[in-house]
This record gives structure tokens, C-alpha cells and sequence, in this order.
């Protein structure tokens, strides 16, 4: 979250208290910063706080729901004082003598697609309180602060929000302006494809709710394994998911390890999860993983009003049809013979022979990784 302190020269700041503190609170947490050391103190979420300047605004003007602009004054001391908020007791009792918070809403009081906005607080030890120029300057310069910070706000949110839908690198991609469609470069990956064994079975005679909650285990046990290994997960399909490993100009062999032992870690997580679930009597899902290298084609693909930031090309078919093999060859790791030549050790690997996969013409030998 953004944090906020004025800025003003010190040690006597005519808007924030040296032993105290200016915040500034985007949703619903903020950071306070310590002015006379410099150090930072987490405050724990004051979205509450801000939520009770907004209601006690509203109930003393009556006009809250058409004003952006909320303010709230409080003397600390003397006869004037009303310390009816924890925080104003706090600073009161650190030496406070004067509080001032106001906060800027975004959009409109229902769309919560802008945030809930921002609440700032000051707060000044000096005898006579604040100022009336001290805060025709906050209020003068706030707006515009305010600009700025929804800015950086909404550039990072929309940063990690396609992140997590996208993935790391395609979602910088996207964010950074690669949304034409058919735009696409070619690509040398590993390509890791997982699905549940057994899945329509289980959703068949599992509620909706347990199965989710499944699948969110499940995937997040695979997707552990591959981020502290450079793979990055492309898509989730249903049970499914495709995951790959850029090679780079570094050299594959590295590359190629490290998705062999992400899944092999991977499939000992799995079993450790599924013990775990079955001693309480939740259901398990065996998950069939398939390894695969080749050029594939990456970028955009879709309709003129939806795409699809993905992975095609025969290889990413062909890691599929690998996968199919998994339950009838009695393994849960199955690797390409491309994978396995570019390995160059394969002490881990046990050849299972050739096997003729849908839609490709030539037998494909394929190999099993013990774990």
C-alpha cells in the first residue's frame, strides 16, 4: 500500500506530530510512518476507521452521499477535546493536541471497481493545534495527491491482477501493450501438462464445494513446484493445467533438469496432500503429468472481442497425447523422447517402449521418471 507522510522540514512540522504519525489508507490497510526516525510501524487494517469517519461525516451533514470530499477535526486537549476513536486516545496520549483526517472517495458509493478510495490523517503536537493555513494546504494539495496515488494504485493493481490470471510473463506482456490479435513469436519451452485421474468420476459423486476446494489444492501443490524452478503455469483447463519452461539463450539442459525435478517434486507434494485430505475423509485426486520440448507459437489468439493469451503448435497436442498414457503404461510421469535426448542423464528416466499418439502420424517413444 501507498504511504503517505507531508514532507515538511523537521523536527518542527507544523502537520504531523515528530513523535507521531501521517497515514494514508487505499481500501482498507495503510502504513503509518514515524516522522522523528524514520522507521515504519504496520497499523493493522484501518478500513473500520476509515468506514467511521465516512458514517460520522454522513451523520453530521446529512449531504455524505453526495460529497466526495469527507473531513473530520478533533482538538485533543483542553476543553474542546473529544477523543471519541481509540487512535485519537493514542495519539492524545503521546502528546498529540490536534487530529485532522479527510478522505477522497473514487467512482461511485456502489462500484467498488475504482477502490473504496483514500483516507488521510494528520495529526501535530504544537500547543495551538493546527493552523487554519496548515490545513487550507492539506486540503489544497490533496487532490491532486490523490490523483497521482490512484494512478500508481491502479497501475500496480492492474499489474498483479493479470499476473494472476495471465501468469508473470504474459500478463507483462499484455499490461505493456502485446494485445494484437494474431501477434505471436516462437518459442522454445518445456512444456509440463497435469490432469486429475479419475476426474469426472469424482465431481460425479463429490458436491460442488469439495470439488473446488480439490482443485484449488491440488493446483496449488503443482504450482509450488514450478515457481522456485523458472516454470510458469500458462492456463488452468477444467482439471487440467499447462505449464511451461522458456529455454532462453542460457542453454536447455539446466532448464530441462528443472522441469524433471519440479515434477517430480510436484507428484511427492501430491501424495502427501492426498494422505493428509483422506485422513480426514475429503476426497483425493491422483494427478497423470506429461513433459514434452519443442517450438511452440506464443501470443495472442482469439475473436476480435475475446483472446487468449496461450501456447499453440504440435507440441502442445503432442503433451496432451502423452498424457493419455499415463493410466494404461502405469505411471504418473511421462516424458518425450526430445525431452529425455535433451537431458542428456538419464538415469531417472525407464524407456516404455514406442507408442503411436492420436493424430501423429509416427510411433513416439516415450519414457517414464521415476520419483
Amino acid at each position: 500500500m501507498p504511504e503517505f507522510h507531508c514532507g515538511a522540514a523537521l523536527p518542527r512540522c507544523g502537520h504531523c506530530i515528530p513523535n507521531g504519525a501521517a497515514t494514508s489508507i487505499v481500501g482498507d490497510a495503510s502504513k503509518t510512518r514515524s516522522n522523528s526516525n524514520s522507521s515504519v510501524a504496520q497499523t493493522g487494517r484501518l478500513g473500520y476507521k476509515a468506514h467511521l469517519l465516512i458514517c460520522l461525516r454522513q451523520a453530521n451533514t446529512g449531504t455524505g452521499a453526495q460529497e466526495p470530499w469527507l473531513h473530520l477535526r478533533r482538538h485533543l486537549t483542553g476543553p474542546d477535546a473529544q477523543l471519541d476513536f481509540p487512535v485519537l486516545e493514542k495519539f492524545a496520549a503521546e502528546g498529540g493536541s490536534d487530529y485532522f483526517a479527510e478522505i477522497a472517495r473514487f467512482g461511485a458509493e456502489d462500484d467498488l471497481s475504482h477502490g473504496t478510495g483514500i483516507a488521510y490523517s494528520f495529526a501535530t503536537d504544537r500547543p495551538a493545534g493546527f493552523h487554519d493555513d496548515d490545513l487550507a494546504l492539506l486540503k489544497a494539495a490533496l487532490p491532486a495527491l490523490s490523483l497521482a496515488m490512484m494512478s500508481y494504485a491502479g497501475h500496480t493493481i492492474a499489474s498483479s491482477l493479470l499476473a494472476a490470471y495471465l501468469g508473470d510473463d504474459a500478463g507483462r506482456r499484455v499490461h505493456s501493450g502485446a494485445i494484437e490479435r494474431g501477434s505471436a513469436e516462437s518459442l522454445r519451452a518445456v512444456l509440463w501438462y497435469a490432469d486429475v485421474r479419475g476426474f469426472t468420476g469424482i465431481a460425479d459423486v463429490t458436491a460442488g464445494g469439495p470439488v473446488v476446494e480439490l482443485l484449488n489444492d491440488v493446483f496449488e501443490t503443482l504450482t509450488a513446484s514450478l515457481r522456485r524452478r523458472g516454470g510458469q503455469v500458462l492456463k488452468f483447463m477444467g482439471d487440467g493445467m499447462l505449464a511451461t519452461f522458456p529455454l532462453g539463450e542460457e542453454g536447455g539442459e539446466r532448464v530441462c533438469h528443472e522441469a524433471l525435478n519440479a515434477a517430480a517434486e510436484a507428484q511427492r507434494a501430491l501424495d502427501r496432500l492426498n494422505s493428509a485430505r483422506a485422513a480426514v475423509g475429503k476426497p483425493v485426486g491422483d494427478v497423470d503429468l506429461a513433459l514434452h520440448i519443442g517450438e511452440v507459437l506464443y501470443g495472442n489468439v482469439g475473436a476480435v472481442d475475446r483472446l487468449d493469451f496461450t501456447v499453440i503448435g504440435p507440441a502442445v497436442n503432442e503433451v496432451a497425447r502423452i498424457e493419455t498414457f499415463c493410466e494404461p503404461l502405469g505411471h504418473r510421469i511421462l516424458v518425450s523422447a526430445e525431452l529425455a535426448a535433451a537431458v542428456g542423464d538419464s538415469h531417472r528416466l525407464e524407456p516404455l517402449g514406442c507408442h503411436r499418439l492420436r493424430g501423429v502420424s509416427e510411433p513416439r517413444a516415450i519414457y517414464a521418471l521415476e520419483f
